[in-house]
């Protein structure tokens, strides 16, 4: 039998066609079980597990069909302790069922810290360093001496507190500064256009406090206040002006720019200006 007749014979074509049957029914199973193991199109959004106890967690995860594992913990002030801090993915965020949620619980123990020596240092270097050690630096108070903004003693709620003393991680450490044996002064610092804490440290750097602070009605969410720009200052900037040591600035913020004055919104900086390297003599 030639090819051409055993292409054309009714065993050949029958054999093709139940192997192309067969090969499409493979095809419909193996996209059939695709579908039922990865789930497709039954994407749920994860619920929010922040601040619910443990217990919470485990009703709501099985509630809503996923699993969770909880690999680390913090301690903060925002959950009470032993509720969730932070969970991945983010509430709302779409995922097969049983998605394992990564979860962050809050500490039942505040994280403790070691107060630094602080004592003999300049504000710039003793900000950085109390920073750095999971504490916050407060307002501080200033006291004649014959240093000026070196720090004298280090404070906490009001009481001496002396280096390796323990303290809650987030507290707030003030510092008693020298401020000379006179009545020093320092220049004022230009706070315009600055969110609150550059300016705060701009005023601690200049051995000066901040005084009262206010948000105007531009400021409604936390965000806001992230946002918000100094756009008047008491004492007002000018650059011949001086205060003496510790004096007190006080602050207004906002988030609209319309508020500043008009002065703050043209100044050119002597970088940008060309120099003028010769000027040609035209004559008639």
């Amino acid at each position: 039998m030639s090819l051409k007749n055993f292409i054309l014979s009714k065993v050949f074509i029958k054999n093709l066609g139940l192997a192309v049957a067969i090969i499409v029914g493979a095809i419909m199973i193996l996209l059939i079980w695709l579908n039922l193991y990865t789930r497709h199109g039954q994407a749920r959004p994860v619920p929010d597990f922040y601040g619910l106890t443990l217990k919470q967690t485990e009703k709501l995860a099985k509630k809503n069909k996923l699993s969770f594992q909880i690999i680390d913990s913090v301690y903060t002030t925002l959950v009470p302790r032993g509720c969730i801090a932070e969970q991945n993915p983010k509430p709302g965020f779409k995922v097969k069922k049983w998605r394992n949620v990564i979860l962050v619980i809050n500490a039942f123990s505040p994280e403790m810290v070691a107060v630094p020596n602080l004592i003999d240092l300049p504000i710039r270097q003793a900000s950085a360093v109390i920073e750095s050690s999971g504490l916050k630096m407060g307002e501080p108070r200033y006291r004649s001496d014959l240093s000026i903004g070196i720090v004298l003693e280090q404070l906490y709620n009001g009481k001496k507190i002396n280096p390796g003393d323990s303290l809650q991680k987030g507290s707030v450490v003030s510092f008693v500064l020298g401020k000379g044996l006179s009545n020093q002064r320092t220049p004022l610092p230009d706070l315009m256009w600055m969110n609150l804490e550059p300016a705060r440290n701009k005023i601690l750097i200049s051995s000066l406090s901040l005084g009262t602070y206010v948000y105007d009605n531009t400021i409604r969410t936390a965000q806001d206040t992230l946002k918000a720009f100094v756009y008047k200052q008491n004492p007002e900037y000018n650059e011949n002006s001086t205060m003496q040591l510790g004096s007190a600035i006080y602050l207004w913020l906002t988030v609209d720019s319309a508020k500043m004055p008009v002065d703050s919104t043209l100044i050119v900086k002597p970088d940008s200006i060309p120099a003028i390297d010769s000027v040609k003599v035209v004559s008639n």
